[in-house]
């Protein structure tokens, strides 16, 4: 079985013959192989890893592995979702490596972790990793390989003070934080000693080469798709939005430098192409690129796109994606009140959503999702009924269209202007009212868990006394029903789940996450959160 996923694979890149004396490095996707493989940035890394002479690099997923070394010196892995990290501690007991960085030994490898989850926010996880590359990966992987180096047969504290010098490689261990007690918030966050940073810089690429799929296989989720990446970040700054504020500043890649001749090499071994970015058809150039694969050449191939601008969705995109094989497109709408998506800075009027359909319909593409939220700051029933008479009015503008909305609840992350905001307590029976009002009118109505919401929203404000609670769960399983057991475990070691979840911040209180410097400043985010807060006497602060 092993062996026959890997047959499959169809390289984009050449891997190197490692040198003799090569590192040997583990590199994990904690989940299934057909998930892992479908990871844009898994497959870079890979790759970029793969190229070196110096290292020696095998794959591991929860399911598969290539033959792994006997005594590998670095183990890595990349963090797409947050309840993952319950496949990352299983995988270190696996591989006989103790699951707490404090109980390693000089003979256990340095053990890294990078992707988005960790790059918003490690602290919860920040006990069972010995570095963290906060980041993009372009430079900063090849930065960190190379400081390795230099400390190859140091002892563990030499290794981790050397690669704490590194811009955006974090050493949580060197980082001692206080409580002002044992359930109430952070004191004070300082580095164990002088000659370690005060502060954690994320590290940005600004190149306008972006990333590609280095594999392509028919075992992927997405069977034999190649990826590649048109934009990166967004520009449009909605206030609760992680894809934008962490990712800062928007930028694209070059058509004829790196889109083109990616897709050229991609469309050798596939005819199914994927688009990706938070907001692909922003992207100057996007109808040029439009007209590229609307050449006769690739009349056979299938096109899938990421979630698109809503004021972008013109006849000739839906056209193409009609022609391409593709039945539907994604809009993120957020609310039907213009209220709301004033206060989150969504910058788009009915008018646009209206005409989205309108073009949906008109390029011959049979359905239009959307995805919304509730519990969103500032949120009341009336901003529920301007939702449902928007999705009356999408009905009435595209007869025949089929319509999905798809919603959760707000959900605050760190390193966003809506990071001091909790969760609504009352964000459950909004999403029980709207299906009870929309299923009637013949809507597809797909919520999200709620109990998702709150386990994420603890996963994305914690700090690092959730490694305990963290532990429990990986036993009790994962529910909110076990998370809960968990705090009542602990209680007293801890704070409350309100706390982290539904809880008011003060924008005076120390984040688990305040020596990591995201983009923007605290400051410039505070701003941002005053502008919401202004425009709708929000109240901030509990």
């Amino acid at each position: 079985m092993t062996s026959d996923l890997f047959a499959k694979e169809r390289l984009l890149f050449t891997p190197v013959t490692p040198d003799t004396d090569a590192i040997p490095v583990i590199f994990a996707f904690p989940n299934e192989y057909t998930v892992g493989i479908t990871s844009l940035g898994y497959q870079v890394v890979w790759a970029t890893l793969a190229t070196r002479s110096d290292l020696q690099v095998s794959r591991l997923f929860t399911d598969i592995s290539e033959t792994l070394p006997r005594n590998p010196e670095i183990l890595g892995f990349s963090m797409s979702w947050e309840l993952d990290y319950v496949n990352i501690l299983n995988l270190l007991e696996s591989n006989d490596v103790p699951i707490r960085g404090s109980d390693r030994q000089d003979n256990h490898p340095i053990v890294f972790g990078g992707g988005p989850v960790l790059t918003a926010n490690p602290e919860p996880y920040a006990d069972f990793f010995d570095v963290v590359l906060l980041g993009d990966g372009e430079n900063l992987l090849n930065d960190f390989i190379n400081a390795y180096k230099e400390v190859r047969n140091a002892d563990r504290e030499t290794k981790l003070k050397a690669l704490a010098q590194v811009p955006g490689i974090y050493a949580p261990s060197l980082y001692e934080v206080e409580y002002k007690s044992l359930d109430d918030a952070i004191k004070s966050i300082k580095p164990i000693s002088s000659d370690i940073p005060l502060e954690v810089k994320k590290q940005t690429y600004r190149g306008n080469t972006l990333s590609a799929s280095t594999v392509v296989t028919e075992k992927a989720a997405w069977e034999n798709i190649f990826m590649v990446e048109v934009v990166r970040s967004c520009p449009e700054m909605c206030r609760f939005c992680l894809a934008s504020y962490l990712t800062l500043p928007f930028r694209t890649a070059s058509l004829n430098d790196s889109l083109i001749p990616a897709i050229e090499k991609g469309l050798q071994v596939t005819n199914r192409l994927g688009l990706l970015g938070a907001s692909v058809t922003q992207h100057p150039e996007f109808n040029t690129l439009l007209d590229y694969i609307n050449r006769p050449k690739y009349e056979d191939i299938r096109l899938s796109i990421a979630s698109v601008r809503t004021n972008t969705v013109t006849e000739e995109l839906a056209k193409t994606l009609s022609q391409r094989g593709t039945k539907s497109l994604t809009i993120a709408v957020e609310s039907g009140s213009e209220k709301v998506r004033k206060i989150i800075n969504k910058k788009l009027e009915q008018k646009d959503i209206i005409k989205a359909a309108e073009n949906a319909k008109k390029g011959g593409l049979k359905g239009l999702k959307l995805y919304g939220m509730v519990g969103i700051p500032g949120e009341t029933p009336d901003d529920l009924d301007a939702t449902v008479i928007m999705m009356q009015n999408l009905k009435k503008a595209a007869p025949g269209v089929r319509f999905t909305l798809g919603c959760s609840t707000f959900v605050p992350k760190a390193h966003t202007p809506f990071q001091w905001f909790g969760v609504n307590k009352e964000a459950e029976k909004r999403l029980k009212l709207l299906q009870k009002k929309l299923k009637p009118q013949g809507i597809d109505f797909r919520p999200e868990s709620y109990n998702w919401s709150v386990i994420q929203t603890l996963l994305s404000r914690g700090d690092r006394r959730l490694s305990k609670l963290l532990e429990l769960t990986r036993y009790f399983g994962d529910s909110l029903g076990s998370y809960k057991r968990a705090f009542k475990e602990l209680k007293g070691q801890i704070p409350p789940l309100d706390f982290y979840v539904y809880r008011n911040w003060s924008t005076e209180q120390i984040l688990p996450w305040n020596h990591l410097q995201g983009p923007l400043p605290q400051s410039t985010l505070q701003k941002h959160l005053n502008e919401a807060v202004n425009s709708e006497q929000l109240t901030a602060s509990s």
